[in-house]
């Protein structure tokens, strides 16, 4: 007999037999990304106990839920997901799970779909990576605001003030960064990325933006790829490329290495936060942080 049960069979067995009782009389929630459980937490703050399934670095493309999720799963009363088929599998499990007790939440179903960038590997044909355009986080943080505050009207107010706060701190980011971006003439607003997680981010701030692999981490980087994607640094004279946390580097060097070998120097000019948040109780552990974090990293290393 295998280790794990079929996690959906699983996940049905424990919300059979959820229990009503809430943990200091809070609302139990569970989010997914760190994206997500940064975003719950600035609204919901000691309101609510917030449980993250993802950490720093993990890759929700790839995730697998252990033993210890699963029980998390099916003690929430409020579970808050990206969608888009960002977190794969699990996906399968939230739908099936709104059917029960639990309400179950996509953060995407914030926007309008016909804004959204197309995709050709997802099944819902939308690029997921939508916290990488702020005003779509803020559209987020709106939608967030409203699910808590019906789930819990009797802490409406709260969520209200706390949700117009946060929304405060996302428009000076942009603007902001908006100032730091403007510095990195156009023709040199070109990221090159281990896979196509920074689209939304592009299209914000006018990157033309590469990725080694295609929007999902799933997908393989060929020989072919890489030889493509050299010729284009080369072609194009780009000076640095990037890595990103949640993705192994090996892609990435082995693409400056490609590119090194034709005479053309090229620099890894950091590793970016791109599906995951850095290290909890750091500036980048924050979406706010990690965003201006990476607008710098990219500024400095294109400049």
């Amino acid at each position: 007999m295998k280790k794990y049960a079929s996690i959906l069979l699983i996940c049905f067995i424990f919300f059979n037999c959820k229990s009503d009782k809430k943990e200091n009389g809070k609302f139990n929630v569970v989010t997914t990304t760190t994206m997500i459980t940064d975003l719950v937490t600035n609204i919901g703050g000691d309101l609510i106990n917030i449980q993250g399934l993802m950490g720093s670095g993990v890759d929700p493309h790839l995730y697998k839920a252990s033993e210890g999720d699963v029980t998390k799963l099916a003690n929430a009363d409020i579970i808050f997901y990206n969608g888009l088929h960002l977190e794969g599998k699990l996906v399968e499990v939230f739908e099936k799970m709104h059917s029960q007790k639990t309400k179950t939440i996509a953060v995407s179903d914030a926007l309008d779909k016909n804004t959204l960038i197309g995709s050709d590997y997802f099944a819902s044909n939308y690029d997921p990576h939508i916290w990488f355009d702020i005003d779509y986080w803020i559209q987020a943080t709106q939608f967030v605001v409203k699910k808590l505050s019906d789930a819990i009207p009797e802490q409406k107010a709260a969520f209200e003030t706390n949700g117009a706060n946060y929304i405060k701190k996302l428009k000076a980011l942009k603007t902001k960064l908006t100032a730091t971006i403007e510095s990195l003439p156009e023709e040199k607003r070109i990221l090159v990325t281990a896979h196509d997680a920074f689209n939304y981010f592009g299209k914000s701030f006018k990157f033309e933006v590469v990725g080694l692999q295609g929007l999902s981490t799933a997908t393989e980087a060929g020989v072919q790829d890489v030889q493509k994607l050299s010729a284009f640094i080369i072609e194009r004279n780009v000076n640095a490329i990037f890595v990103e946390s949640s993705v192994p580097k090996r892609t990435i060097e082995a693409l400056q290495a490609a590119v090194n070998s034709k005479g053309h120097q090229v620099s890894i000019g950091g590793s970016l936060y791109s599906d995951a948040l850095g290290n909890a109780g750091t500036v980048e552990g924050t979406y706010i942080g990690m965003f201006e974090y990476n607008v710098n990293t990219i500024v400095n290393a294109l400049k």
